[in-house]
């Protein structure tokens, strides 16, 4: 196992035009100024980019941008699905080239056992060139992956390497990094809890917030893996109302309230989600301009 996948990520948006077609001249902005801002690896295709309302082409297109504007930093593809065989099939046809990892989401919907995910993530780290950072959210997929599953899974594969925790449930958290080896990386799912993982023993945040504010998120994380938790707490609190806002009426509608502000991209979003409400707004602008 490795530890490349430790400080600051970022679950990229997918930028839309007005038209409701991908961006992608703002999605290379986007990009690049996660590089400028001193992340340590990108995430394309994760839940924040609205993959479910993707076509293939767009996919596609999309990881191929994020590959060619990374300059260097690790690329994360996002590959999770609900059943097994689908995504073995998308694995063997999937071009994993410049590709350093894939995020698996639990399958949802169908709510299968701890024995039906663990046999589930063998069967796909299997099939995987790179290495697989399993996604634990229970309260999009209906399911949660215990820690005692993630430890059997990180013992069975040396492919799975990390996991990606957004169940909120410290505990939980807790008993993953009691239980899995040392190499193992937990990696927080919610910017708002970044810091209370860190403190015991994480070494990475998959953000959302970190598509506006990436030097803020980037020195947030690099400060607690240097365990400097006194200047790491001082940007937290600079940041905790605002990572707040940007859940308030989902994810990404918040992230994309808060770079329209900015003036970075169109504040759309791709149907059953919408954007956020003019109230919501004028908070998020309202507290992102007390920002330093």
């Amino acid at each position: 196992m490795s530890q490349q996948f430790t400080g600051a990520g970022v679950a990229l948006i997918t930028p839309f035009t007005q038209e409701k077609r991908v961006d992608y001249k703002a999605l290379e902005t986007v990009v690049e100024n996660q590089v400028k801002g001193g992340m340590d690896y990108l995430v394309a295709l994760g839940t924040t980019a609205e993959t479910a309302t993707l076509t293939a082409e767009e996919k596609a297109n999309i990881v191929e941008l994020v590959k060619e504007k990374s300059q260097g930093l690790p690329v994360i593809a996002g590959m999770g699905g609900n059943d097994t065989r689908t995504i073995l099939k998308h694995i063997n046809k999937f071009n994993f080239n410049g590709i350093d990892g894939i995020l698996v989401v639990t399958p949802y919907y169908n709510k299968p056992s701890q024995e039906g995910m663990y046999h589930h993530y063998l069967e796909v780290a299997k099939a995987s060139p790179v290495p697989i950072i399993l996604y634990n959210v229970p309260s999009r997929t209906g399911v949660n992956l215990e820690a005692e599953t993630v430890a059997r899974l990180a013992a069975a594969s040396h492919n799975i390497v990390a996991v990606k925790e957004a169940s909120g449930e410290h505990s939980q958290m807790t008993k993953i990094l009691k239980y899995t080896p040392e190499d193992f990386t937990l990696i927080s799912g919610d910017d708002l809890l970044a810091l209370t993982i860190s403190s015991v023993g994480g070494k990475g945040l998959i953000s959302v917030i970190g598509n506006a504010l990436p030097e803020k998120v980037s020195k947030l994380m690099h400060l607690t893996l240097e365990n400097n938790f006194d200047d790491a707490r001082k940007i937290h609190f600079e940041l905790i109302e605002l990572f707040q806002l940007m859940f308030k009426e989902g994810n990404p509608g918040g992230i994309k309230a808060l770079m329209n502000i900015q003036g970075t991209i169109e504040n759309v979003l791709r149907s059953p989600l919408y954007k956020v409400s003019d109230e919501l707004y004028e908070q998020i602008k309202a507290t992102y301009s007390k920002i330093s």
